[in-house]
C-alpha cells in the first residue's frame, strides 16, 4: 500500500501540522521547492521540501503557486514560529522537526517512495498474473471477481449502453452508482472512491469498469483497474466457443430437469438411448480443481457423452448406470480432495429426483470428509423409510398434502419445497434452479410454511419436509414396497 503522510512523518522523526490534507492521504512524489509548480493529482499528496524561512516566504505570496503549495505538504527540518504562523493562516499541512536536514530531505525522500513504488509494482504484477488465470478459467465473471477481491472492494461492469454485463464483491447493490458515475448521470453518488475506466477507446469502446476499493484512494486499485480493464477488452473481443459449449449444455440440462417426453428426445438426439440413468453431483475443496474440465476428460476416458453443467461450484450430471462406479474410483483416486455425490437411477423422463438426491448426497460426502457418497447410503434417510409400512409411508407423505393444488395434484409448491431443501436453502441457488425471482421464491416458501405449519428455519422441520418429500417419492414408484 502507498505510504501516507504520516508513515512519512514517522519514518523522517518529525511531526504532522494537520492543514487541508488528511494525514492518512496516500504520497505519490516528493520535490524540492525550487521545482514545484503544481500538485500532480488531487487524490495523492505531493511533498514540498524546504527550508522553513523560503517555505514562509511562498506561503506568503499571492501568486498561483503559492495556492497550489497550500493544497501540498510541506517539509522542513526546522519548525519556528513564523512557519507555523503561515501554516496556519493558509490551512496547509506540514511535517515539521525533521531528523534529516533540509539538504538531504529530497533524496530521502525520493529514495523512500521508489522503493514503496516497486513494492506497489512487484504486487500489481502478482495480482495480473492471477487476473490473466481468472480470465482464462473464468471469462470476463471470472476476471471482474477476482479484481473484487484484490482491491477489497466491489466492481461492476457495464456494457457501452450502460447495462450490467456482470458485478462482484457488493457491486449488485451499488450498480445504480456505478451507472450514474458511468455515463456521467447528475444522480447522487453515495460511493465518492468510485473509479471508472474505459474498457476499449473511441468507437471501440466495449464496456465501462467501475470500481470501488475499500481505501478511499488506492493507488493499486487504481493500476490494477486499469490493467484488468484492458484484459476484459481482449476477452471480450476473443471469441470463446467453450463459453457457447457450456451455456448449451446448461440450458440441455434444464430441459432434462424438466422432465417428460422432450427430455427423452433431446436425450435421444444427444446419442443417448438408454432408459435409465444416473445423476451425480461434484464438487472440490478447492478452487483451483478445474471440474469441468476434469470430469469431461474422465468421460471421454469413458466414451461417455457429456450430459453435465457447472453451477456455483458444482458440476451436475448423468451417467449410463453401468459408468458410476469407474467415475467413483476415479474420484476416489484423485489427489485434490473432492468429493461426489450418486443419486438413484431414474427413467430419463423423470431425471428431477436423481439429480436432487446427487446434490443431497455430494453435501453430506463434503460434511463428513466422505470422497464418494450414495444417496441409498445415507443411513438417516433409507433407516427410516425403510422401517416404515405401507401404510406409515402414506401417513408421513400427508404432511405434504397442503400442498395439493386445486385439482388434488402435487405441483408447483410442492416442487419448490424440494428443490430448496435439495439447495441446502440456499435462496439464490433454488431460484436459480426453479427459474424464479428470489422473492417469488421467498414468497412462496413463505405460504409454505403458512400452508404445513412449518418453519423451514427450524432443523426438526426441514427433516419432516424431506422425509415428507421421500416417502410421498417412495409411494409413487409402482415397485417401491411390495
Amino acid at each position: 500500500m502507498a505510504r501516507d503522510i504520516a508513515s512519512i512523518a514517522r519514518t523522517l522523526g518529525g511531526r504532522v501540522v494537520e492543514g487541508r490534507l488528511d494525514a492518512g492521504m496516500p504520497v505519490d512524489s516528493a520535490v524540492a521547492l525550487d521545482d514545484f509548480s503544481v500538485v500532480g493529482h488531487p487524490a495523492f499528496a505531493t511533498l514540498v521540501i524546504a527550508p522553513a524561512a523560503a517555505l514562509t516566504a511562498a506561503l506568503s505570496s499571492s501568486d498561483g503557486r503559492a495556492e497550489s503549495l497550500r493544497g501540498a505538504v510541506v517539509v522542513s527540518q526546522t519548525e519556528n514560529a513564523a512557519l507555523l504562523r503561515a501554516l496556519e493562516r493558509t490551512g496547509t499541512t506540514a511535517i515539521v522537526g525533521t531528523v534529516p536536514a533540509d539538504d538531504v530531505l529530497e533524496p530521502v525522500l525520493a529514495a523512500l517512495l521508489a522503493v514503496d513504488q516497486a513494492a506497489e509494482d512487484r504486487a500489481v504484477t502478482s495480482a495480473m498474473k492471477v487476473l490473466t488465470l481468472a480470465a482464462r478459467r473464468g471469462g470476463v465473471s471470472g476476471v471482474v471477481a477476482e479484481l473484487a477481491h484484490r482491491i477489497d472492494g466491489w466492481a461492476v461492469l457495464l456494457d457501452r449502453h450502460g447495462q450490467v454485463i456482470t458485478s462482484a464483491g457488493a457491486g449488485a447493490l451499488h450498480v445504480q452508482d456505478a451507472m450514474a458515475v458511468a455515463l456521467s448521470r447528475p444522480v447522487r453518488v453515495r460511493h465518492r472512491a468510485l473509479q471508472v475506466h474505459v474498457v476499449g477507446s473511441g468507437e471501440d469502446l466495449s464496456a465501462r469498469l467501475v470500481v470501488s476499493p475499500r481505501t478511499e484512494s488506492s493507488s493499486r486499485a487504481r493500476e490494477l483497474g486499469s490493467q484488468a480493464a484492458a484484459l476484459l477488452d481482449l476477452v471480450l473481443r476473443t471469441d470463446d466457443p467453450t463459453r457457447t459449449e457450456r451455456l448449451g449444455r446448461a440450458v440441455m440440462i434444464d430441459a432434462l430437469l424438466a422432465g417428460g417426453p422432450s427430455a427423452v428426445s433431446l436425450l435421444r438426439q444427444w446419442g443417448v438411448h438408454e432408459s435409465s440413468l444416473t445423476a451425480f453431483a461434484l464438487t472440490a475443496r478447492s478452487t483451483s480443481v478445474e471440474l469441468e474440465r476434469l470430469v469431461s476428460h474422465w468421460l471421454d476416458e469413458l466414451g461417455a457423452a457429456h450430459i453435465l453443467t457447472e453451477r456455483h461450484g458444482v458440476v451436475t450430471g448423468f451417467l449410463r448406470d453401468d459408468q458410476v462406479d469407474a467415475v467413483a474410483a476415479r474420484v476416489e483416486a484423485y489427489s485434490s480432495a473432492i468429493f461426489l455425490g450418486v443419486g438413484d437411477p431414474a427413467t430419463t423422463d423423470a431425471l428431477a429426483g436423481s439429480a436432487a438426491e446427487a446434490g443431497q448426497a455430494v453435501e453430506s460426502a463434503r460434511a463428513e470428509g466422505r470422497r464418494v457418497v450414495r444417496y441409498r447410503a445415507i443411513p438417516t434417510i433409507e433407516l427410516v423409510l425403510d422401517r416404515l409400512a405401507d401404510e406409515d409411508a402414506v401417513r408421513v407423505a400427508r404432511l405434504l398434502d397442503p400442498l395439493r393444488d386445486i385439482g388434488g395434484r402435487h405441483g408447483e409448491l410442492t416442487e419448490t419445497l424440494r428443490v430448496f431443501l435439495a439447495e441446502n436453502g440456499a435462496w439464490g441457488a433454488a431460484a436459480d434452479r426453479l427459474g424464479v425471482h428470489r422473492q417469488t421464491l421467498t414468497s412462496r416458501i413463505h405460504r409454505i410454511e403458512a400452508l404445513l405449519g412449518l418453519s423451514l428455519a427450524d432443523a426438526d422441520d426441514r427433516t419432516s419436509a424431506w422425509l415428507a418429500l421421500r416417502a410421498l417419492g417412495e409411494s409413487a414408484r409402482p415397485s417401491a414396497r411390495s
